[in-house]
């Protein structure tokens, strides 16, 4: 339940995966280069051995370029390297990644020598190239991002990093399914990549300023402005400090085209920020002695099951929602088809999902698995009832209700009744923000514990001042034990190289002051919270439109104001803005709208799967629709570079489900993919 678009556009999460920020490992002497006095080698008589293959990595292992950049290699994986390059190698043989120095003076050479330096015979076309500021040391980054096709499976991307006038590249092949698997493993080579003698900013040991009217002033107006540069209709933000709020309110509109401003009251869905609620009420239970943290998953719902035998002993509490069990992303089968779906089929198709990395081994996130937390948790409470009812209503009673959040719902209908909630918005394929698929926001309904509750700033403030509080309300009285309560924060697993991932919240410390937060991403709907325990400040951010692209913005401008860090905020996210509309200008010549006749020619008029349901295709004059059941797209035709054409949704939010046109024993089908996974329909 992270971003959408990036779930359908794996290629640009990737470039943001390598390219985070993070702090540098400690300095590591440059191996020196020979030198001129060597006495030459004595004469072989025999043919020399072979060198030895490189030797896996025990553990995340410092590196140092000839210039003296220095980098993390990830436990795991293998390093080799020679004059000006470093070569790496994931534990899948199709994964690769680059560190090569240059001596050109633009980017666009450096990553053609770099490539050429590789792989003597690479030519794939650049599909787009943004520009980015230089941040950690860096003066200037470039991203480049390659043609490729659906049936190729493959990541490709290369980034320019220039300090000076030199400029190192970082050049990532592999195939999708290796890459997702090691996602948080590229993150972290590229977190830690940083040029010699930088010194990472850092706030630890600093006295927080207090946000009195001007400094919360300079926040939110950053904020507006991030806003209208994204064109996101709407803005709810909250600010608390030392146990008050200083400020909650809104930006905007709720709908587009319509006058109703945004207040403090106006409903969002907050999607994965549901799952640190969830923990919420795991935690609660700990407390009440009726489950602990280690109890086994089977204990509690003896007929939990994962598709791996061996990992399914292995599951507690904790790890429900820790994304560490390597049970991969698997969210297509719940995002196309979810009617007539019910909780406990969610549970069973948990049983058909197969781990893809070794338990605790990467970090691969789960919505199926963090929903069965909390499915599980409500069961423990209320046995006899359905699982969806169990669950929303041990939601009421431990953990809405205690915390005084009235504005808060499950309830997709019951949201979307009350006059102040907000509208879905997203970039067409035009890059013009339009109304989004609302109807594809039910889907999260068989799933809800992993992302659909709907609440608002104003409630979402009592939730982080309570965690801020540790677990005390604001009349004194403890809610949650402080153990249970920062249990769920421990690290589980590491995303990147000082981020790691507890029970449904993430703990961030690149900039010396730890950082908890967690974001949410339905369709037309991105959010974050986030709260930072030394200094007593908390914020919220939700959003109705492409708010993936500023959210980051606001935690960063928060702590440039309470520090006095460098002013990186808003020009980070213009970057981000521009990145993004950059990517779907480059895109949209690849699709024919309305769809190519010699292709729609090609289409049977219903598809179905065994997994992911049917698809009706009906075309009114020349615009054409594919029909999931519980929600619809328009689709254009684009023509892919290896001679295949597909079928590529283009409906708001909904957009980038692409359909290679294909023929399976002598059926017309049609082939879709997630990064691990391929689905066919065939023609009934």
């Amino acid at each position: 339940m992270r971003a959408m678009s990036s779930l359908f556009r794996p290629v640009p999460l990737a470039l943001l995966a390598l390219a985070a920020c993070a702090e540098p490992p400690p300095p590591v002497a440059p191996t020196p280069p020979p030198t001129d006095t060597a006495p030459p080698p004595p004469a072989a008589t025999v043919a020399p051995a072979p060198p030895p293959a490189p030797a896996v990595l025990s553990a995340d292992t410092p590196q140092t370029t000839m210039r003296g950049a220095t980098f993390n290699a990830p436990a795991g994986w293998t390093v080799s390297s020679d004059q000006g390059r470093i070569l790496l190698a994931g534990p899948e043989p199709d994964l690769h990644v680059g560190i090569i120095e240059s001596t050109a003076t633009s980017p666009d050479d450096a990553v053609a020598s770099a490539w050429k330096s590789v792989r003597a015979d690479f030519k794939r076309p650049v599909k787009d190239t943004t520009r980015r500021p230089g941040r950690r040391g860096w003066d200037e980054r470039r991203d480049y991002d390659y043609e490729t096709s659906p049936d190729e499976k493959l990541v490709l991307y290369a980034l320019a990093f220039r300090h000076g006038t030199s400029w190192t590249v970082a050049l990532v092949e592999g195939g999708q399914a290796s890459f997702e698997r090691r996602s948080s493993a590229v993150a972290r080579i590229g977190q830690s990549l940083r040029p010699q003698g930088y010194t990472r900013e850092s706030f630890a040991g600093k006295t927080p300023h207090k946000l009195d009217a001007d400094r919360v002033k300079a926040i939110v107006d950053a904020m507006d402005r991030a806003r209208d540069k994204a064109s996101i209709p709407g803005v709810a933000l909250s600010l608390v400090q030392d146990g008050k709020t200083v400020y909650e309110g809104g930006l905007g509109v709720r709908e587009l085209g319509k006058p109703a401003r945004v207040d403090a009251h106006t409903k969002f869905i907050i999607a994965s920020n549901t799952k640190a609620l969830t923990t919420l009420l795991l935690a609660r239970l700990v407390d009440e002695k009726k489950l602990s943290w280690d109890t086994p998953a089977t204990t509690l719902y003896p007929t939990f099951k994962l598709g791996d035998a061996d990992t399914t002993r292995q599951v507690q509490v904790k790890h429900l929602i820790c994304a560490c069990t390597g049970l991969p992303r698997q969210d297509f089968e719940w995002l196309l088809q979810f009617e007539n779906v019910t909780p406990a089929k969610e549970m069973d198709a948990i049983a058909l999902m197969q781990p893809t990395t070794k338990f605790g081994e990467t970090f691969q996130y789960s919505n199926p698995l963090a929903a069965a937390a909390g499915f599980i948790a409500g069961h423990v409470l209320y046995p006899k009832k359905e699982l969806g009812a169990a669950y929303d209503d041990a939601m009421q009673a431990e953990v809405f209700g205690p915390l005084g959040m009235t504005e808060t719902t499950l309830n997709l209908d019951t949201a979307l009744r009350s006059p102040d909630h907000a509208g879905a918005h997203e970039y067409d394929v035009d890059g013009k923000i339009a109304p989004a698929v609302m109807d594809m926001n039910r889907s999260v309904t068989p799933v809800r514990p992993a992302g659909a509750a709907w609440s608002t700033v104003h409630d979402m403030t009592k939730y982080v001042s309570m965690e801020l509080a540790n677990g005390k309300l604001p009349d004194g009285k403890t809610y949650v034990s402080q153990e249970a309560l920062l249990e769920r924060r421990k690290p589980q697993v590491a995303i990147g190289e000082f981020a790691t991932y507890g029970m449904g919240l993430m703990v961030d410390s690149e900039w010396g002051v730890p950082v908890v937060h967690h974001g949410g991403d339905m369709i037309g709907f991105h959010s974050d919270m986030f709260w930072i325990p030394s200094a007593g400040v908390g914020g919220v951010i939700l959003t109705n439109g492409p708010g993936w692209l500023i959210r980051r913005a606001f935690l960063r401008k928060t702590l440039e104001v309470l520090f006095d860090g460098q002013p990186e905020a808003e020009e980070d996210a213009a970057a981000s803005i521009d990145e993004i509309k950059t990517q779907i200008a480059a895109e949209r010549p690849r699709l024919t709208i309305p769809p190519d006749p010699a292709v729609t020619g090609k289409l049977a008029k219903r598809y179905t799967s065994d997994v992911l349901g049917d698809i009706v295709v009906t075309s009114a004059g020349t615009t054409w629709t594919f029909d999931f059941g519980g929600w619809k797209s328009t689709v254009a035709s684009r023509k892919n570079d290896d001679g295949t054409v597909a079928m590529v949704t283009t409906s708001p939010g909904a957009d980038g489900f692409t359909f290679v046109v294909a023929d399976r024993g002598g059926k017309k089908a049609l082939v879709v993919r997630d990064m691990q996974h391929e689905y066919v329909f065939l023609e009934k």
